[in-house]
């Protein structure tokens, strides 16, 4: 099953918002249409919209454009970005649409959950598509929600027996059911999986979000600290569009041993930051402390 045929079980679509209410669409000039200012998708691959644009060409929109009522006899889009450009590419002066009254927070559910159910959505935009519908449900900053899934994983890698008497937590029930009704992963993988993309360097995450560079590809990349490798590799994985087997050829090249002038000035580093921490005033560091110091100490005296 695709992603365009699951379904959502909630909010994902008109008959659940506005109960069966028949869905009627009219022709409305296009010119009519705006965008909303705040849009869950930045990225659209140029060859599938290349496709559509032909197929708009040809048969006109064949499914209607979701709009809402705005300011001076205009309608703001919802949902059908894609339709809609295409549109204008073609320059259609109209255009079906199903117009609905909808409260901002139902706006942007709509308009996220289409785009998470479309294929051809990059794991970065989904992943922040996720995060902002989870937001919405939870009447949240997205910025709050990452420290609660981490929390959730947390809670949910303690031993069993620890867990039986903890209280089932609303908002931990609320994000497992809003994973359920997409049907695209679990809360668990998500979490392990795709959490993680946020914190990849800013270049690599940006070559990832315009879909440039395939994930697995993305990752191996941001191994390399150094900045300029890493740009020497990310631009010649995406001009070459090289294979990862080959990414991680180029990797070893990069990745050598360090110099025994850097060698001699991590372990100085590492002796300063010791004795900064004071690390012997913690007994349960210096307990792992003093296991490390007898290892050093008998690898000092096979010299």
């Amino acid at each position: 099953m695709s992603r365009r045929d699951r379904p959502y079980q909630q909010m994902k679509s008109l008959d659940v918002l506005f109960g069966d209410a028949q869905t009627v669409a009219e022709m409305v000039p296009l010119e009519t249409i705006y965008l909303p200012q705040q849009q869950p998708r930045r990225y659209f691959d140029p060859q599938a919209m290349q496709e559509l644009v032909e197929s708009v060409r040809q048969h006109g929109i064949l499914q209607p454009l979701l709009v809402r009522k705005g300011k001076d006899n205009l309608y703001e889009l919802v949902a059908g970005e894609r339709r809609y450009r295409a549109a204008k590419q073609v320059q259609l002066t109209e255009v079906p649409v199903v117009i609905r009254e909808l409260s901002d927070e139902e706006a942007m559910q709509l308009s996220l959950i289409e785009n998470l159910c479309r294929e051809d959505l990059n794991p970065v935009e989904e992943t922040e598509g996720i995060l902002q519908l989870l937001a919405l449900r939870l009447g949240s900053e997205p910025e709050a929600v990452t420290p609660l899934l981490y929390r959730m994983k947390n809670a949910a890698d303690k031993p069993e027996d620890s867990r039986h008497n903890v209280m089932p937590n609303p908002e931990s029930q609320l994000v497992e059911e809003v994973f359920t009704n997409l049907g695209l992963m679990t809360w668990e993988s998500f979490v392990k999986n795709r959490l993680p993309l946020l914190n990849l360097p800013e270049d690599v995450l940006g070559a990832l979000r315009s879909g440039e560079i395939a994930y697995t590809k993305a990752k191996a990349i941001a191994r390399l600290k150094d900045e300029k490798q890493r740009k020497e590799l990310l631009d010649a994985s995406v001009a070459e569009n090289l294979s990862l087997s080959q990414i991680q050829s180029r990797l070893k090249a990069y990745i050598q041993q360090p110099e025994p002038t850097e060698r001699k000035e991590r372990v100085e580093a590492i002796v300063r930051r010791v004795k900064q921490a004071k690390i012997w005033e913690d007994p349960q560091k210096w307990e792992r402390l003093e296991a490390l110091l007898a290892e050093m100490e008998a690898l000092i005296g096979d010299k």
